[in-house]
């Protein structure tokens, strides 16, 4: 069992910084593992968590991979699990760049409002009103400090068209072209993902948190698209070890083109399941949904990270707008979904 700041080390200079999982009833936050290694002369942080006892761990990794004269912290996505240590660049007494992606600034910002707009969504299942448990949980995540005296985002540099093998990204390098940063935005709005390539190390952040996002600015093609991508890495042997945000596991060569594939097969078996769930007429309501959806990710065992009932509803709701289905307007949160007619529009007059 893992413990909070644990280390694994994937080579002489490449560490990877253990989380936590959430317990909201032990008040416990969530923490993402956190990626640390050195490209040359300089010390390449992939997040930074939260908590000062991660923020030691993230010191000793850094002594470990040692020496470096300048650093790079890259942070994956906005949310509070990821960022809260990233002012630790100020302190590393060298030369240090902080990027961030810029679809995220307004929830590392403003977290509360990101939050609230989450669980306005799922008002039948959340135990306190959207604005009340949006403050409980982001108060979790503390100290907070996202940003650092060099944060500037990625977007304020030209993209760059990445090829690797024979796959494309867009996305920019760092460190001479060691490191690379990848858009895939499926998480979140604002996601990355990170491939060192000196050592094959692809860090999928929480791209590979499950089947299906939760989280409401979540693009499920993205994740799934992803997801196929790097497995494709993965079996041209352009990439050699996969980790990533919360399953505490380094996976290498085939393990991790067995996993994605595992991902994407839960993807469309739990997609497949949710089609049937919504019955003959397509007309549902989400707490009914989310009832029997929570059977169906419990009996593919698609969970995803840190599962909890909120989650659940999250991740059905998505489920129910990937399959076309939509709010019924007029209503309250747990209102019905239907498919939306398919008419011709009227004649002008």
């Amino acid at each position: 069992m893992s413990v909070l700041g644990d280390l694994i080390e994937i080579d002489d200079r490449t560490v990877l910084v253990l989380g936590q999982e959430l317990d909201l009833a032990h008040d416990q936050p969530d923490v993402a593992n956190a990626l640390v290694h050195r490209a040359g002369d300089t010390l390449v942080l992939v997040d930074t968590g939260v908590t000062p006892a991660f923020r030691a761990a993230l010191r000793a990794a850094a002594d470990r991979v040692g020496p470096w004269s300048r650093a790079l912290l890259l942070t994956t996505h906005g949310h509070p699990d990821h960022v809260a240590n990233n002012d630790l660049a100020d302190e590393l007494g060298v030369p240090a760049e902080h990027r961030v992606p810029a679809p995220d600034l307004d929830q590392m910002r403003d977290p509360e409002s990101y939050w609230v707009r989450s669980f306005e969504r799922i008002a039948w299942a959340a135990p306190l009103p959207a604005p009340a448990l949006a403050d409980k949980v982001v108060s979790l995540f503390t100290p907070m400090r996202p940003f650092a005296a060099t944060t500037r985002t990625y977007e304020e540099r030209p993209p760059e068209r990445i090829r690797i093998g024979s796959l494309r990204f867009t996305g920019w390098t760092f460190a001479d072209g060691a490191v690379r940063v990848l858009r895939s935005q499926g998480h979140c709005a604002g996601h990355v993902i990170v491939h060192l390539g000196d050592c094959g190390v692809l860090h999928l952040s929480d791209e590979g948190n499950g089947p299906c996002g939760a989280m409401v600015d979540a693009d499920q093609l993205k994740i799934q698209t992803v997801l196929g991508a790097v497995a494709g890495l993965f079996e041209q042997e352009e990439a050699a070890v996969l980790t990533d945000g919360h399953t505490f596991a380094v996976r290498r060569g085939a393990e991790a083109v067995s996993h994605l594939d595992g991902l994407l097969a839960q993807a469309t078996a739990l997609q497949e399941a949710a089609l049937g769930l919504t019955g003959g007429s397509g007309r549902i309501r989400p707490s009914e949904f989310t009832t029997s959806y929570a059977r169906a990710i419990a009996g593919l065992g698609a969970g995803g990270a840190n599962p909890n009932e909120m989650f659940t509803a999250m991740m059905a709701l998505n489920q129910l707008r990937e399959l076309g289905l939509r709010p019924e307007p007029g209503g309250d949160a747990d209102a019905p979904w239907s498919r939306p007619a398919l008419r011709n529009p009227a004649p002008p007059r």
